[in-house]
């Protein structure tokens, strides 16, 4: 199928959105692409951008917001919407926040806290979704030597 993306789902289960983040968006800079974070909530972009700037690893994650503007010059965008401003192509969704229709990504990360039973039965409900409409899948879970990849 052409219209098929490439989802990983991102389970979290040793260490928080905010630890783990930073380093999937410094992968995606440098491999020349933008990204779109797709948050649950206004108060989750706040979050998330504090966090991104004060992150150690990579140390600089040049990103913006619908305060900070200028959407069409940042490399990395949070929302809490389900825009795509900055031309990313690679969508990170939060919880499943963002656009349903993945067909202008070529990448999308569906990151979900494994703590949290309600974000876990959602993020089931998405890859059975998902992967009837003829996408290709990859399940990733925290372990104790980093990510393990299974599915």
């Amino acid at each position: 199928m052409s219209s098929a993306v490439e989802i990983g789902f991102y389970h979290l289960t040793r260490a928080t959105l905010e630890h783990v983040l930073p380093a999937l968006l410094g992968k995606t800079l440098d491999v020349g692409e933008r990204a779109v974070v797709c948050c649950t909530s206004t108060e989750q972009v706040s979050a998330l951008d504090a966090s991104l700037w004060a992150a150690k690893e990579p140390i600089w994650l040049p990103h913006g917001t619908e305060k900070t503007g200028h959407a069409e010059w940042q490399p990395i965008w949070l929302t809490a919407e389900s825009d795509v401003p900055n031309g990313a192509r690679f969508l990170f969704r939060i919880d499943g926040a963002g656009p349903e229709d993945l067909k202008s990504f070529t990448r999308v990360f569906d990151v979900f806290d494994g703590h949290d039973e309600q974000q876990v039965k959602r993020a089931r409900q998405r890859w059975k979704a998902l992967k009837s409409a003829g996408h290709k899948l990859v399940y990733w879970k925290q372990g104790e030597r980093g990510w393990a990849k299974a599915g």
